[in-house]
């Protein structure tokens, strides 16, 4: 993707122009970013995602003016002519085509940190109530109109809870503006922004959100990560106390144990390159819900690209695939970290890549990860 280049989706901005004025920092609204637009799927291609088990769900009601929430499968939806519900189906990217395709288009913030594409469907008056997101997200209306109302971060961040419903709505919303989306528009709103979207009439709208971990949650993980590596040397140590005195504190823990735990932890976070290791994995492991299935090894003369599901990133020493990390240099790292950014392979790109690369890519196509491409 260049960078540089002006957008209609971003209204006449740049991704660099836009990731400097607006990511993370202030909203942007833009009308008709992707005229003619439709909606990824039906409203019966959404119901049987819905009742599946294998697909993210979540059922919002305001009937008689109590709010509901039904975590999926949702085996059966209410009337579509019933007012005032709204069903989310989440990773929509990871089931369609035409969504994942729709998802690329914001491939200039970075692998790590683009997650999914949401869809709500909602019906007359449907929606979720005023709330905030602790991520970016990019609203994108596809089908009907909703109508937007957005307050600055300060009254989100500092707005309580409603107490006693469901749902996570804030108790004192005040909007400063108000948009009503048609299909093709788009509303970005930065991490913090309150904002509360109501159908107007029957309408779908799809979110484009982000990865957003936390600190003490990212820790937890890479160090469960640098721990369960039974490979590495900091690991195959036991502990050992052949000088452990008879003690007559019993529950006092001793010192050698304190040190000897925080020399492993020390230990695995200056093995080289281990954290980073680590990083890669996290950040390409699949979702729970996500399943491959297996293909034949590529055949000869043939491209590459990633299987939709399939998350692919990259470091200075490393290529990272679906939680599983590979050491590569040379022209091969070269030409797997353009499978990386471009998610695909051309026929000639594959030819050029060595045995021992060559038999990995037919592992991934065998593994499902990687399908075929016909130039």
């Amino acid at each position: 993707m260049n960078i540089k280049a002006k957008l209609p989706l971003l209204g006449g901005l740049s991704p660099e122009q836009f990731m400097r004025r607006h990511w993370q920092k202030q909203p942007l609204l833009v009308r008709q970013a992707l005229p003619g637009i439709q909606p990824p799927a039906s409203r019966s291609e959404l119901a049987a995602l819905a009742a599946s088990g294998d697909v993210e769900s979540r059922l919002v009601s305001q009937f008689n003016g109590k709010w509901a929430l039904k975590q999926g499968p949702v085996a059966k939806l209410p009337p579509f002519s019933k007012p005032r519900w709204t069903l989310l189906v989440q990773g929509l990217d990871l089931h369609l085509q035409n969504a994942h395709q729709l998802l690329s288009q914001f491939r200039f913030v970075p692998e790590a940190r683009l997650d999914d594409l949401m869809i709500s469907y909602a019906s007359d008056g449907g929606g979720v109530g005023p709330h905030f997101d602790s991520y970016d997200v990019f609203l994108i209306q596809v089908h009907g109109q909703r109508r937007w109302r957005i307050g600055r971060q300060g009254v989100a961040t500092s707005g309580a809870l409603r107490e006693g419903v469901p749902v996570k709505l804030l108790a004192d919303f005040e909007p400063e503006q108000e948009f009503v989306l048609e299909p093709g528009d788009m509303l970005y709103l930065p991490p913090g922004w309150a904002h509360d979207g109501i159908a107007i009439g029957e309408c779908m709208t799809c979110s484009v959100g982000f990865r957003t971990p936390w600190r003490a949650e990212l820790a937890r993980e890479l160090l469960q990560r640098l721990m369960d590596d039974d490979s590495q040397a900091y690991a195959n140590k036991m502990y050992a106390d052949p000088k452990q005195p008879a003690t007559e504190q019993p529950g006092l823990i001793p010192e050698a144990l304190h040190n000897f735990a925080r020399d492993a932890a020390e230990r695995a976070l200056r093995e080289p390159l281990a954290l980073e290791r680590a990083l890669g994995e996290a950040l390409t492991e699949p979702k729970p819900r996500v399943f491959f299935e297996p293909g034949d090894a590529l055949p000869a003369g043939l491209g590459a690209q990633l299987d939709r599901r399939s998350r692919m990133m990259y470091d200075r020493a490393h290529v990272f695939l679906n939680g599983e990390s590979y050491r590569a240099a040379g022209r091969d790292a070269r030409l797997m970290r353009e499978f990386a950014d471009a998610r695909q392979l051309s026929a000639k790109q594959v030819q050029a890549l060595s045995e021992g690369a060559r038999e990995l890519l037919d592992q991934w196509t065998e593994d499902g990860w990687v399908q075929p491409l016909a130039d």
